[in-house]
């Protein structure tokens, strides 16, 4: 079956970086769209970032754009979210997405 596996969450300082990584299995990786969302407390979720499946193409949430960077490695079945320069409104529970599945995410926390 489907899975999806994040893991690189915890607590960093404001400015500082993180580098979330999602390990999938169960479907032909390679020939998937693959998304990064995050939900804040008493927020609606929100797309951070997607990546085409070859890797070509990306897209970023205005507020993300400069700061984050989403990759891929197909041959690891792995989608990566590289956050630098990280802010407090950043803090969120993280999920990794793709073929209408989504992974039981990992917690992101920008506090001094």
């Amino acid at each position: 079956q489907v899975q999806l596996v994040e893991s690189g969450g915890g607590l960093v300082q404001p400015g500082g970086s993180l580098r979330l990584s999602c390990a999938a299995s169960g479907f032909d990786f390679s020939l998937y769209i693959m998304n990064w969302h995050r939900q804040a407390p008493g927020k609606e979720r929100e797309a951070v970032a997607s990546i085409s499946n070859l890797g070509r193409a990306t897209t970023y949430a205005d507020s993300v754009k400069g700061r984050f960077t989403i990759s891929r490695d197909n041959a690891k079945n792995t989608v990566y979210l590289e956050m630098n320069a990280l802010k407090p409104e950043d803090t969120a529970v993280y999920y990794c997405g793709g073929i209408g599945h989504w992974g039981q995410g990992t917690q992101v926390t920008v506090s001094s």
